[in-house]
């Protein structure tokens, strides 16, 4: 009887050294990668848009009621363009009538100066003849200049962004009818999250990129930030140039990458090889849980400033069960 307990015994055993080979002995399939040589790049991601550098708000000098508004928004005007023409009607019975005056005081003084010349009158009569007819003059003129301004035109050449005015609405000097700007000296003003702020510096490189635009990567950089934040989105707003001053359209959104910290020829790591400040290395088909010491740490890639080498390879979302000394395949 106590032989067959033996061999059964024996072939428990053998049964489970042949299921520890198939588990632990055969290679564990895994995906690697070399540890390579790059450009390790720190990132702050926002979003923003196309505005205008230095928008031009416009308004009346006068008061007076619109007659007819000649441009739409998006539309381009030049320097000098009308764009609200107001109700002259009032100026134009003025100038009318200081136009009469000054002729009559012109005439005036042409007689008075004559007269003079022929010893008919005195010099105080003829000097006042004169100031009489200067004054007149320069009274209708003003109001020619008065006129003028009740067509009111662009002061800059660019493109119309917002139009706050209707026919029939009350022009009054402050109150703004557009804002125009120049599409050649646009900006991008982009939202930092509070977190991030502290990282962005004036004069930072910026890799901006739209859906409008596929493929396209415009670069900038930071120009300026604004010294307080919104505390309701807890953010900061940060003004971007274009270096290439590329024509966008206002109003454009785009996701904009500041990059704050740059290191070449740093080592590099897949960021799936990386949990918990540890990676696993494979050396003669087998891997060797490692510590390291990392620098940048971005979406996909990190930087590794200690515990790896060169020649080394790693092994990409390792799987949960892995041990050290286990024998891998890729």
């Amino acid at each position: 009887m106590r032989k067959p307990i033996v061999l059964l015994a024996i072939a428990i055993l053998l049964a489970a050294a042949g299921g520890w080979w198939l588990l632990k002995g055969r290679p564990l399939v895994v995906v690697t990668a070399p540890v390579e040589r790059g450009p390790a790049v720190e990132l702050v991601y926002a979003t923003g848009f196309v505005d205008a550098e230095h928008p031009v708000t416009v308004s009346s000098r006068l008061t007076a009621p619109v007659v007819a508004v000649m441009v739409e928004e998006g539309a381009r005007v030049t320097r000098g363009q009308p764009l609200v023409r107001l109700d002259d009607s009032e100026q134009r019975a003025l100038l009318a009538q200081a136009r009469a005056d000054a002729r009559g005081k012109s005439l005036a003084e042409n007689r008075v100066t004559g007269l003079y010349a022929q010893g008919w009158v005195t010099r105080a009569a003829r000097d006042e003849a004169i100031a009489a007819g200067q004054a007149s003059r320069a009274a209708a003129r003003a109001l020619e200049a008065r006129l003028d301004q009740l067509a009111v035109r662009a002061g800059i050449e660019g493109v119309v962004l917002k139009r706050d005015v209707e026919p029939g609405d009350l022009a009054t000097p402050g109150k703004t009818l557009f804002q125009l700007g120049d599409p050649a000296r646009a900006r991008v003003t982009a939202t930092v999250d509070e977190r991030d702020i502290p990282r962005v510096r004036v004069g930072q490189n910026a890799l901006l990129s739209s859906d409008a635009l596929p493929g396209k990567v415009i670069r900038g950089h930071v120009t300026e930030i604004t010294p307080g934040g919104d505390p309701a989105e807890r953010a900061f707003r940060v003004r971007i140039g274009l270096d290439d001053r590329k024509v966008l359209p206002f109003g454009l959104t785009l996701e904009v990458n500041i990059v704050t910290n740059r290191h070449e020829g740093a080592l590099l790591v897949p960021a799936g090889a990386l949990a918990d400040g540890h990676v696993w290395r494979v050396r003669d088909g087998r891997v060797e849980r490692r510590a390291v010491r990392t620098g940048i740490v971005g979406t996909e890639r990190v930087e590794i400033v200690s515990g790896l080498g060169e020649a080394d390879r790693v092994v990409v979302d390792p799987p949960a069960a892995l041990e050290d000394g286990d024998r891998v395949r890729s």
